[in-house]
């Protein structure tokens, strides 16, 4: 069997304002991951364009996000130069390698898959093939660097165990050929999802059930990751909860969806398991426990806040890091395409 260096890659949409759920679910687990891992993190401006224009903004708003996204990645503290920050768009190998996995791909396959169903809602028949194929072109934003891990979200595992499905069909297609290179027995590995804190999925500060989203027409679902201290503390101190206190166990939470929620933001925020944050706030009023949670709120994301909002007043500081990543990128990207297109057959 082929060997693989372990290798992570991820990226985040540049659909709007980044939140806290973007950045406990996701950016924060990236910054501990390059301690241990090579990592490559992309701005996936191919994804952002697969819904209509009215979802993702028109091209003015795109290079905004994409540059928001990039500075988001620097204050929290990913190092451009040690790591690989690039937009997608730049690296042209990811949509070629994506045309060949829809030949190797099924539609029942993708008749699967709940999120496309979830984000095109009753009307399937006029959603763009784009969101219907963006599942194929993860694999190849994934495999196109034979990444190995991938920090995934509860609502990204059904793509990422497409990509393995995809990864796992190549090999065996094309089996005969890629031992014949020298490659082994297989030529993809099976990247492995890699899930981490204890707030993988925040939820929306107005209701609980919900996941906290960019799209919700309430600003005060959310926290910004660009939003003032005072802003933080008014949406938290208008947070949704119920009329009992805290309980001291975590079988009190069940069936309390938004003390639930601000408790596992608490945990995560402070690094700190859910006991031990209802061990110091169990028993008592959310008014204290609210305040708590400001002060915390503030102290952590005050100053990426800040650090954001510093980077974006310099854009050619940005577009020389996502064009030097981009650089990096492809110089991997078109080794393994090149290896790609000799087992499949094509001549270059």
């Amino acid at each position: 069997m082929a060997r693989f260096d372990q290798l992570v890659f991820s990226g985040v949409q540049p659909t709007g304002n980044l939140h806290l759920g973007n950045y406990l679910g996701a950016i924060r687990n990236f910054v501990e991951l390059q301690k241990s891992y090579d990592c490559i993190y992309c701005v996936v401006d191919l994804h952002a364009i697969t819904q209509s224009v009215d979802v993702w903004g028109g091209p003015a708003e795109l290079t905004r996000a994409t540059r928001e996204v990039a500075a988001a990645y620097i204050a929290c503290g990913i190092d451009p130069k040690k790591q690989i920050i690039f937009n997608q768009s730049r690296v042209p190998e990811h949509a070629e390698l994506a045309w060949v996995f829809n030949c190797v791909a099924r539609i029942g396959w993708l008749n699967r898959m709940t999120q496309f169903k979830e984000k095109a809602g009753k009307d399937r028949e006029n959603a763009s093939i784009g969101l219907y194929d963006y599942p194929v072109l993860m694999a190849a934003d994934i495999l196109v660097y034979r990444a190995t891990h991938v920090p995934v979200g509860d609502d990204q595992k059904q793509h990422l165990e497409l990509s393995r499905d995809i990864a796992q069909k190549f090999n065996n297609d094309f089996a005969q050929d890629i031992a014949r290179l020298g490659h082994g027995e297989g030529y993809f590995p099976l990247p492995e999802p890699l899930i981490q804190g204890p707030a993988t999925r925040v939820m929306s500060l107005r209701d609980g059930s919900k996941k906290m989203s960019k799209s919700d027409p309430s600003d005060y679902s959310r926290i910004n990751l660009s939003d003032e201290a005072d802003a933080i503390a008014q949406k938290v101190r208008k947070a949704k909860t119920d009329p009992e206190p805290l309980p001291s166990e975590v079988e009190g939470l069940a069936g309390r969806p938004e003390a639930d929620n601000l408790v596992g933001i608490f945990a995560a925020l402070d690094g700190v398991a859910r006991p031990d944050v209802l061990k110091r706030f169990g028993g008592g009023q959310f008014s204290t426990f609210k305040n708590a949670l400001v002060d915390l709120a503030v102290a952590r994301l005050g100053p990426i806040g800040a650090e954001m909002k510093r980077l974006q007043t310099d854009a050619a500081y940005i577009d020389a890091v996502l064009k030097d990543g981009a650089e990096r990128a492809r110089a991997r990207a078109t080794r393994v395409m090149d290896e790609v297109k000799d087992i499949v057959g094509f001549l270059r």
